[in-house]
């Protein structure tokens, strides 16, 4: 018999039982559905995550104080934590390949203008932080390059402005952080939430300033930007000798973007990878429907067998019937299930637009194919049963 023979015999023996193979397939169609959503989802996040954190640009570097070396055995970790300065964040301005530069210290503060008052996020920068974030300053000017003795000055976010003095300018304005008086020189742009953090809900003020406010000996961090032709190795080695020399000891860590993003890009794989194995449970329940509705085939068509050896039909086409029939069920299965997924993703994206979906065609299309891998290992058992029965046999069985 031929293979074109065999496939349209499988297909019409599946939709001459149209409700017994419809109900057979509702598990694949189901799991393969929960595995195009959930991927979809995960996908969706994965990209959402990575654009987020990379709206500030790739070429960035960060350095945060303290070393952390861990060694080979669990638990053995040594770790040293020695301040990092403002005087760090300027000797590296001049250094090759270096564009930008500003130190950060964060912390949170009851804000107060004329009878308004609020707590918010307060970030002590330099002035190199729209350059290195990519904002933009829409009224005003940011903070002056004043790092040893900085002036009381401060940049509110764009929300937190509104909040603060309505219509009106805050420009000029005097507000009070905690117990410090300070005198506002700007207004950012609109920014959004970043990984959760409100831009917009922010207060930018000299480091120096907020190292005397939240009565801190240390920056939390120090922002590099550097050229984006630049090699990150040669950056980062040239980084660790300087402040080796400057400090004596490597006491601090380097952190380049790529290697964030590749941190985060493996988390959220992960994530993906899992949320497609948790789809894949109903793909178990479509795999047990299958081999037993072909099981219950074998025992009432055990007369057509008898027949169908009777005239010359070899056990080697008997056995590929019925695996035809099994993959025809898969097959059909997975396409609708594939169809249905798509379908739910795309009503999501309509009736959901704050969720970030994504089709994920590489978890889609492996689905599809263990569909029939499915298809394949549920018919085998019952196919070879029905290879197996004698002519004879299988006619009395009539």
């Amino acid at each position: 018999m031929h293979y074109a023979d065999l496939i349209l015999l499988s297909y019409r023996t599946v939709i001459s039982h149209k409700l017994r193979s419809a109900l057979t397939a509702l598990g694949l169609i189901i799991g393969i559905a929960a595995v195009v959503v959930l991927t979809s989802i995960g996908r969706g996040i994965h990209t959402f995550v990575l654009a987020e954190f990379t709206q500030f640009g790739t070429n960035l570097i960060s350095i945060h104080p303290g070393k952390t070396t861990t060694f080979g055995v669990s638990g053995a970790t040594i770790s040293t934590v020695r301040p990092l300065v403002i005087a760090d964040a300027v000797s590296l301005r001049n250094r090759r390949n270096i564009i930008s530069v500003s130190p950060m210290v964060q912390g949170n503060a009851q804000i107060k203008a004329g009878k308004m008052q609020r707590r918010t996020n307060v970030l002590g920068v330099g002035s190199a932080v729209p350059e290195i974030w990519k904002i933009k300053v829409v009224s005003g000017r940011f903070l002056p390059e004043e790092e040893s003795n900085p002036r009381a000055f401060a940049v509110l976010g764009n929300k937190l402005a509104t909040e603060l003095f309505g219509t009106a300018s805050p420009l000029g304005q005097r507000i009070r952080i905690g117990s410090d008086r300070f005198r506002v020189i700007g207004v950012m742009e609109k920014k959004g939430q970043t990984l959760g953090f409100d831009m917009d809900d922010t207060i930018y003020i000299p480091a120096a300033k907020a190292l005397e406010l939240f009565n801190r000996e240390s920056l939390m961090e120090i922002h590099l930007l550097y050229q984006s032709n630049a090699a990150i190795a040669g950056v980062e080695n040239a980084i660790k000798r300087h402040l080796i020399a400057r400090h004596g000891r490597e006491d601090f860590t380097v952190v380049t973007q790529n290697q964030m993003l590749k941190s985060m890009d493996s988390i959220l794989n992960i994530l993906t990878l899992a949320v497609a194995a948790l789809g894949s449970i109903s793909l178990l329940v479509g795999s047990v429907g299958i081999l037993t509705i072909m099981t219950i085939a074998v025992s009432e068509r055990i007369s057509e067998i008898g027949l169908l050896r009777a005239v010359g039909a070899e056990r080697r086409t008997i056995f590929q019937l019925f695996l035809c029939e099994a993959l025809a069920l898969s097959g059909a299965g997975g396409l609708c299930g594939v169809l249905l997924g798509i379908a739910i993703v795309k009503i999501l994206e309509v009736a959901l637009p704050a969720l970030p979906v994504e089709l994920a065609w590489a978890y889609i299309v492996a689905a599809f194919m263990v569909s029939l891998l499915i298809g394949i290992a549920a018919g085998v058992v019952p196919a070879m049963k029905a290879a197996r029965l004698e002519p004879l046999e299988a006619l009395r069985a009539e």
